[in-house]
C-alpha cells in the first residue's frame, strides 16, 4: 500500500471516529481530558527523555538556539501542557450552543446551533506542547485530529501522542479519534493535503515557509496566520517606567514566539529620555538594535550591538533578541508604519492619552490590538481560552487566538408547527 493509500485509509477512520466524537457527552470529554492530563504529569520522565534524542538530533543537524529552545520539553512545558487540558476541560462546551433564536411573522423559529468541523489536520514544526494543546481542543469541539509535527520532532511528538491516545482510549473516545502520522517522509505533508473527502479543515503553525507551502498545495480550506511581525509605540504621552516594562517585556521575555515584538516605534518628543534606558536594559538581556538614523544618532556611543536598520529589518520575524528601532514623529506616521510592514498578528501602543488609544484600537488592523500591555498576552491560555490552536490573521470564520468555538461551525435550525411555503 503506497503513502496515499495509507493516509487515505488512516483519515477515513478519523474521520469515521468524528462523527461518533461529535455525539459524545461533554461528560465523557471532559473527563477524557482530565485524564490525559493526568497521564501527561505521570510520564513527564518519559516525555523528556524521548524529547533528549530529538534534541540530540537537532544539535548534530545544526539547528540554531531559537529552533532548539522551541523544541525543547521542559517539566515547566509538560506541567503546562497538563494544565491547558484542564482549563479546556472546564470551559464550556460550544456543541449543541444555540445563537440568536428568533420567532418570524409566519411562526418558523429559526437560530443557529454550532457543531464540529468535522476532522481538522493540524501541520506544524519543532514545538512538541502543540501535540497537546490542539488535541485537547478538538476533542472538547467533537472533532477529529490528524497529527503532522516536523521530523525534528518526531520521539516527542510521538510519546506524547501514545500517552493522550491510551488516555482517550481508556476514558471512553472512539478509536482513532487522535492519530499522529508517524511518518518523517516530507511528501506525507503533500499527500495529506489531497484528503479533502475525509479532512474537513487544515491549520498549519510554523514559519513562513511552512504556511506557503500549504497554502499553495491543498486542496482543504486552510486557515492560518503570517508571521508575526509586531509592533510596540510608545507615545508622545506614555508613562517612560510602564513603556519601558511592556517593551522590555514584548521582546525579551520569550523572543523565539510569534507574538514577540520585532520592532518598537518611539514618539521623538521623549525619545532621547526612552530609548537610552531602554537600549541598557535590552543589551544587559543580551539583545541588539536595528535603528533607524535618528536611533543611530541618539544611541551611538551610549550602546553596544547597534547597527543601521535596512529595509528588510522592518519586514522582519527575527524570533532572536534583534530588535528593528525607529522613531517616529507622530503617531500618524507609527500607524502607517504598521500598515505598511505588520502582518496583522499583534500591535500595541502604550499611552496615557485615552482618545488617542481608542483612536490606535479603532484604526490599527490586526488580530488582536493592545493598549497598555505586552504583544506577549495575543495568546489563547493568556487571554482565557484553555489553549489555542494558534492565532489565525485569516478574516474569515476566526481571527486572533482560535479557542473552542472557532473550531466549531454553525448550522441553521428551523423549528415549525406545519408551516409550508406558498
Amino acid at each position: 500500500m503506497g503513502l496515499f493509500d495509507e493516509l487515505q485509509a488512516e483519515t477515513a477512520r478519523t474521520k469515521a471516529a468524528s462523527r461518533l466524537l461529535a455525539k459524545l457527552p461533554t461528560a465523557v470529554k471532559n473527563r477524557a481530558l482530565l485524564n490525559m492530563s493526568e497521564a501527561l504529569s505521570a510520564s513527564a520522565d518519559f516525555l523528556v527523555a524521548e524529547n533528549a534524542k530529538d534534541l540530540e538530533a537537532g544539535k548534530k543537524k545544526g539547528l540554531s538556539g531559537p529552533l532548539l529552545e522551541r523544541l525543547s520539553l521542559t517539566p515547566k512545558r509538560i506541567a503546562n501542557m497538563s494544565e491547558g487540558l484542564r482549563h479546556v476541560a472546564a470551559l464550556p462546551d460550544p456543541v449543541g450552543e444555540i445563537l440568536g433564536m428568533k420567532r418570524l411573522e409566519n411562526g418558523l423559529q429559526v437560530g443557529q446551533m454550532r457543531g464540529p468541523i468535522g476532522v481538522i489536520g493540524i501541520i506544524y514544526e519543532s514545538r512538541p506542547n502543540v501535540t497537546a494543546d490542539v488535541a485537547g481542543l478538538c476533542i472538547k469541539s467533537g472533532n477529529g485530529v490528524i497529527l503532522r509535527g516536523g521530523s525534528e520532532a518526531i520521539y516527542s511528538n510521538t510519546a506524547i501522542a501514545r500517552v493522550l491516545e491510551n488516555a482517550g482510549a481508556s476514558s471512553g473516545l472512539p478509536p482513532h479519534a487522535l492519530k499522529l502520522i508517524k511518518t518523517t517522509d516530507r511528501q506525507a505533508v503533500f499527500e495529506l493535503l489531497k484528503m479533502d473527502r475525509t479532512v474537513d479543515l487544515i491549520i498549519p503553525r510554523g514559519g513562513e515557509g511552512l504556511i506557503r507551502t500549504v497554502v499553495e498545495h491543498s486542496k482543504i480550506p486552510v486557515m492560518k496566520h503570517d508571521k508575526g511581525v509586531c509592533h510596540t509605540y510608545v507615545d508622545e504621552s506614555a508613562d517612560i517606567e510602564m513603556a519601558e516594562e511592556i517593551a522590555l517585556n514584548a521582546k525579551v521575555q520569550r523572543p523565539s514566539v510569534c507574538n514577540a515584538m520585532e520592532t518598537l516605534l518611539v514618539h521623538e518628543s521623549l525619545a532621547s529620555v526612552f530609548l537610552p534606558r531602554f537600549a541598557k536594559r535590552l543589551q544587559a538581556a543580551g539583545g541588539t538594535i536595528r535603528g533607524c538614523e535618528k536611533t543611530l544618532a541618539l544611541l551611538q556611543g551610549s550602546t553596544e550591538n547597534l547597527s543601521p536598520a535596512e529595509e528588510a529589518d522592518w519586514q522582519a520575524e527575527y524570533l532572536d533578541l534583534t530588535l528593528a528601532v525607529k522613531i517616529v514623529a507622530s503617531m500618524e506616521e507609527a500607524m502607517q508604519h504598521i500598515a505598511d510592514y505588520g502582518s496583522e498578528h499583534s500591535e500595541a501602543i502604550v499611552t496615557r492619552d485615552h482618545p488617542r488609544a481608542m483612536r490606535f484600537l479603532n484604526e490599527v488592523d490586526a488580530s488582536a490590538v493592545f493598549i497598555n500591555s505586552s504583544t506577549r498576552f495575543n495568546d489563547g491560555f493568556e487571554l482565557g481560552l484553555g489553549a489555542e490552536m494558534g492565532i489565525s490573521t485569516s478574516r474569515i470564520h476566526a481571527r486572533g487566538p482560535m479557542g473552542l468555538t472557532a473550531l466549531t461551525t454553525a448550522k441553521f435550525i428551523v423549528l415549525g408547527d406545519g408551516q409550508i411555503k406558498h
